[in-house]
């Protein structure tokens, strides 16, 4: 990121996009403020330039005028250990560009409102000594409302501590204070990398512990998922997530993405934990396993070893992305039998409803294929990785209908499609065997009219006459070709648009010209507009071909009774 001056713009915006989306907030969450503070700056410099000049000048600005000011407070602070017979250093912090920038966009403030560009630091040698300066400090100036936050006594979820308050000083401006330990303020810039300079302390090897089991859960994220853009969804997800603390009985803090649930909290414990859950207590009272939690609940979980473990449902409950990996990787190891037989059902269905059935298209060859691109070591892996959910049907069959076409000869997909195309529709889709057939309503096209097919999600092909003008809006790779069935004595619906000046003359020319046709009228709908006063008449009829349906057109123009008469598309 430093070296980002030597690259070209767009390589410049797009490492720094990256780095502002994954790397820095990795660097939040392992609490290495310093490597995360710099990374957001540089992301600044190259994504927001104007931003950041503005910033960088008019920050500096700010700091040269209320350097009187920070030298004051910092003096008055030293006293005041000094007269408490406290050891400690105190001095001013600026705030990062990034962060200033972030709160002046999610807030709509301007630089004028942000009040905490510099913040005064206090690092003393005890917790108690935090305590004791901090009391002291709203004892000589007043502290602002809701902007005390004691993260001593509940730590970040990157194990951040320190005490913030932001006062009122007697000089008029306001100031945020910071008080902390030396250990603290060295985790809070070094973070997980801070654990070797106090090794010999036990306390810390915990704390180290607990760094390292989010690490530990990215690791097992990355085994349990095969497709790496699940693992970055899931990976963006815990990083991106907001933070809910809830008690256990016994008084640990546990921090939970917002909006989590029991069974977060459930799997946050332990998979074991989370797998047998039956039920859940929030301060006391039962709850269902979907009920939100909130700041400061104290949750307890039933467990029972008879539990069959979670269900599918759970996926839509559950909010953390480790806690779905965790429900998934259930279904994976311990239902792997069950899996591999509705993962085979799905696939069959899904090749049935495009026409094939799978074991014509699913051979060793197309296999072969398929587990190269897809990490598959043998058929009933690939069956129970669809099974549980780590693969959609349509990712497997359309690469075994991709490899079916392009290897089978040309003749014999040819004949296939002639014996097997839709008996009840008189239409042939290219390409594609079997597979449900559709006219579309807003078109109503019938044989002779130039059509196209439209691939409908679940639907099969839908025809539609290829100027239909619903055609315009939608996604031409979706377009497949279609041709008429050498089909004579079917019938197919089709509409025409009358417009006269007398309703029943209307009505008795169409009624004739179908009778002297042999076709049949299914369906009609007049109106009158009461500004032209003209009469307006939709037929529906049933006709075997255009060229009826042209000779029905061409009679009912010839009668003086109507004004117009044409086909109809509807909108």
């Amino acid at each position: 990121m430093r070296s980002l001056n030597f690259l070209s713009i767009d390589r410049q915006q797009r490492m720094a996009r990256e780095t502002l989306e994954i790397y820095a907030p990795i660097a939040r969450r392992l609490g290495i403020s310093q490597i995360k503070c710099e990374l957001e700056d540089l992301c600044l410099k190259y994504l927001e330039p104007d931003f950041y000049e503005y910033l960088s000048t008019n920050v500096e600005e700010r700091l040269k005028e209320d350097e009187d000011l920070v030298e004051q407070v910092v003096k008055e602070v030293n006293q005041m250990l000094k007269d408490s017979h406290i050891v400690g250093e105190v001095f001013g912090r600026r705030k990062h560009l990034y962060s200033i920038y972030r709160k002046m966009k999610e807030r709509g403030k301007t630089l004028d409102q942000i009040y905490d560009i510099v913040a005064i630091r206090v690092i003393v040698d005890s917790v108690d000594e935090c305590y004791e300066v901090f009391g002291k400090i709203h004892n000589k100036w007043k502290p602002v409302p809701g902007r005390i936050k004691d993260y001593i006594a509940t730590p970040k979820p990157n194990y951040y501590r320190s005490l913030h308050t932001t006062v009122m000083t007697n000089f008029g401006k306001f100031f945020e204070i910071q008080i902390r330990t030396y250990e603290m303020n060295h985790a809070a810039e070094y973070g997980i990398a801070a654990h070797w300079k106090y090794k010999e302390n036990k306390k810390e090897a915990d704390d180290l512990d607990a760094r390292l089991s989010w690490i530990r859960e990215v690791m097992e994220w990355q085994g349990g998922l095969k497709d790496s853009r699940e693992f970055l969804t899931s990976l963006k997800g815990d990083l991106y997530s907001f933070e809910v603390l809830v008690f256990t009985p016994k008084g640990d803090v546990i921090s939970l993405t917002k909006d989590a649930t029991p069974l977060d909290f459930a799997y946050n414990i332990h998979s074991a934990v989370g797998n047998k859950c039956v039920g859940a207590k929030v301060n006391g009272k039962m709850v269902p396993l979907n009920y939100t939690l909130h700041v400061g609940d104290i949750v307890e979980i039933t467990t029972s070893q008879n539990s069959k473990g979670p269900s599918w449902d759970w996926l839509k409950i559950v909010k953390s992305s480790s806690a779905r990996v965790k429900i998934r990787q259930f279904f994976k190891k311990e239902m792997k039998d069950e899996n591999i037989k509705v993962g085979k059902s799905m696939l069959e269905a899904e090749a049935k409803k495009r026409g094939y059935n799978l074991g014509e298209i699913l051979n060793e060859d197309s296999f072969l294929v398929l587990s190269q691109k897809m990490s598959f070591n043998s058929e009933d892996e690939m069956f129970a990785s669809v099974g549980y959910g780590a693969v959609t049907t349509n990712q497997v069959i359309v690469k075994l209908i991709d490899f079916y076409r392009k290897n089978q000869p040309k003749e014999v997909i040819q004949n296939y499609i002639s014996t097997h195309h839709s008996k009840s529709s008189g239409v042939i889709v290219k390409g594609m065997a079997g597979i449900l057939v559709r006219f579309a309503g807003c078109c109503n096209p019938v044989p002779g009219d130039d059509i196209i097919g439209f691939i409908s999600r679940g639907h099969g092909v839908t025809v539609h006459r290829r100027d239909c003008p619903n055609l315009k809006d939608i996604d031409k790779e979706r377009l497949i070709e279609v041709c008429w069935a050498d089909r004579a004595n079917d019938s197919y619906n089709a509409g025409i648009k009358a417009i006269g000046t007398n309703q029943m003359d209307i009505l008795s020319a169409v009624a004739g010209a179908v009778s002297e046709l042999n076709l049949e009228i299914i369906s009609t709908n007049g109106r009158i507009d009461n500004r032209t006063k003209q009469v307006t008449v939709d037929f529906g009829v049933r006709i075997s071909s255009k060229d009826a349906l042209d000779k029905l057109i061409k009679k009912l123009k010839q009668n003086s009774k109507i004004i117009d008469v044409f086909r109809t598309a509807n909108k």
